[in-house]
């Protein structure tokens, strides 16, 4: 037993508590702690020997006691384990390309393609055309197999890195076949101009060369000479370009001028976009540099400085000084205008201050000038609007209405005028020709003297129409004649009652005290509606669908509120 217990013990972790420090040990730990984090003592050395930052706090250095008490403080389990680490593929490797080197196989092998030959793929997988015979039963023609690919593991620049698996060697070849190109041509100007020296046409043009050329001239090469030659023949780039004749065109813009994006190259400055060219911003914000004084201060900088300003507004008065009758010029007699522009704007400030005094004594309100102005709470401008006593709008312009998510103002079948325009009894027509047929067609003027003598709504009435065609018995004749002798009967008990014209003003008095009244009500429940949330709100629908009387309509006039008025808000309402 005694041999086993050490056996058994020796891969756990002794997992008693640490005694706990002495007042005096604390003291010590704490002191130099401090002298480590001032620099004046050595900082702590982990196991692998790397010095360990004295302000990184405790609980991150120290090992708990629980899993290896006698472990020093260590950030090893800070750092990348190389365990965990992902092994990529090295820069160099890449996918092999094209066929392997070695011989063809001149016979067919079990297990390769039965369409080219090639031991690399099936034939479902096979690129080649599909031949007429395949190669497992011809023999012949049998393709090279490819390469056998490697797996390549790379992280997330080397998915993204446009280089990958280029071959240096390419530019080369490319190197070699411009030098090949250029060794032509010079072996060609060679030939043409020993030609030409034998024919004897460069003899003159040599001798007046002498005379003209410079040192500097003598130190271009001919090739240069020749590149410059048709330069000045040539449009410009984007213009015309001919691909036989590679000529570039030189000092395209002014050195002078400097590129937006190299006027401040601090990458927080301003920004620059390249496909519109613009850069709104002053490249020079932070450099604090005057934006007057600079050559450029950005797409969106107008320069406005000094009295600027103050010269637009007064050759603006001036012109309108001049058209009602003032003989004033800003350049004939600038100290004129300047004396009358300043009398005008402060006679202005005063004649404002009077009318808003007098308006203020007459009617009170001072306190309601204090809330915030209208077009922040209503999300409304004030406009000049005159009406007439009906709500008509005499002078100004109407409020826009707001549009809905439906179709407005769609004519159909030739109408001059929309569905639901006229309205009589209950139901709704055209305004145009008073049709009650939403389908019909418009019928213009005919169409109204037809509905005034008889308007008769078609989708209720069909039946009654199709009766009205059908003689009447003697009986049916006899029963119309005795209801049309009690209807006047009692029209004429009604006009023996109603005769006084005291009692009928009085009722229209009394109806249209009522409607007032309705009015008022129906005003306070919008008003209450109005406070309440949106989404709150009771779905309030059209259950009544009638014509409104006179009165109810001279009651909506007269409690109407107009909010464009501005003698509204000194009027209670």
């Amino acid at each position: 037993m005694s041999t086993e217990e050490p056996k058994v013990a020796e891969g756990i972790v002794d997992l008693e508590e640490p005694k706990k420090m002495t007042r005096e040990d604390w003291r010590k730990k704490k002191e130099l702690e401090e002298q480590r984090k001032l620099g004046n003592a050595p900082a702590e050395v982990d196991e692998e020997g790397k010095d360990i930052n004295p302000h990184i706090p405790q609980y991150i250095s120290s090992v708990p006691w629980y899993i290896d008490p006698s472990k020093r403080p260590t950030l090893k389990h800070q750092r990348p384990q190389d365990e965990n680490q992902s092994l990529f593929a090295p820069i160099g490797d890449w996918y092999k390309r094209g066929v392997q080197e070695k011989s063809v196989s001149t016979k067919y092998r079990k297990g390769s393609c039965e369409n080219c030959g090639a031991m690399t793929h099936k034939k479902k997988d096979c690129l080649e055309r599909p031949r007429k015979v395949g190669a497992k039963f011809s023999g012949t023609g049998l393709a090279p197999d490819e390469q056998d690919q490697i797996q390549l593991s790379m992280d997330y620049d080397g998915k993204r890195d446009r280089w990958n698996g280029y071959d240096p060697d390419e530019h080369m070849r490319i190197v070699e076949e411009y030098s090949k190109v250029d060794l032509a041509k010079r072996t060609l100007k060679a030939q043409k101009l020993q030609d030409e020296l034998a024919s004897g046409k460069l003899i003159d043009e040599a001798n007046s060369r002498k005379r003209l050329d410079d040192d500097a001239a003598q130190d271009h090469s001919s090739e240069d000479e020749d590149e410059d030659k048709y330069v000045d023949d040539f449009d410009m780039p984007g213009q015309n370009f001919d691909s036989k004749r590679r000529i570039t065109v030189r000092n395209l813009r002014i050195r002078e001028d400097i590129a937006k994006y190299l006027r401040n190259l601090d990458p927080n400055s301003a920004y620059y976009d390249p496909k519109t060219r613009a850069m709104r911003e002053n490249p020079y914000s932070n450099t604090g540099k005057n934006p007057e004084e600079v050559g450029y201060a950005g797409d969106n900088f107008v320069r406005y400085s000094g009295d600027t300003v103050s010269m637009a507004q007064t050759q603006l008065f001036a012109w309108e000084a001049y058209e009602k009758g003032s003989e004033v010029h800003l350049q004939a007699d600038p100290t004129k205008l300047q004396l009358l522009h300043q009398s005008y704007r402060v006679k202005k400030d005063d004649f404002k201050e009077k009318q808003k005094e007098t308006i203020l004594e007459r009617y009170g309100g001072e306190e309601h000038l204090d809330a915030p102005p209208r077009e922040l709470l209503l999300a409304q401008t004030e406009e000049y609007v005159e009406y007439s006593r009906h709500g008509a709008v005499l002078k100004g312009q109407e409020k826009a209405v707001a549009c809905s998510k439906y179709e407005e103002d769609v004519l159909i079948n030739n109408h001059m005028c929309i569905w639901g325009s006229y309205w009589k009894d209950g139901y709704w027509g055209y305004k145009c020709c008073h049709s009650m047929v939403k389908q019909s067609y418009c019928t213009g003027e005919a169409g109204r003297k037809v509905m005034s003598t008889s308007c008769v709504p078609f989708e209720e009435d069909v039946q009654e129409a199709d009766t009205c065609e059908e003689p009447k018995t003697l009986l049916q004749m006899h029963q119309e004649k005795m209801k049309d002798k009690k209807k006047k009967k009692k029209s004429k008990k009604h006009r023996d009652s109603d005769s006084s014209d005291e009692e009928d003003e009085a009722k229209k008095k009394e109806k249209l005290k009522k409607a007032l009244n309705a009015e008022e009500q129906r005003l306070m429940e919008v008003a209450e509606l109005m406070q309440m949330d949106e989404r709150k709100r009771p779905y309030s629908s059209l259950m009544d669908v009638r014509e409104p009387t006179e009165e109810e309509m001279e009651a909506f006039r007269m409690k109407r509120y107009r909010a464009d008025d501005p003698m509204a808000s000194f009027l209670g309402q």
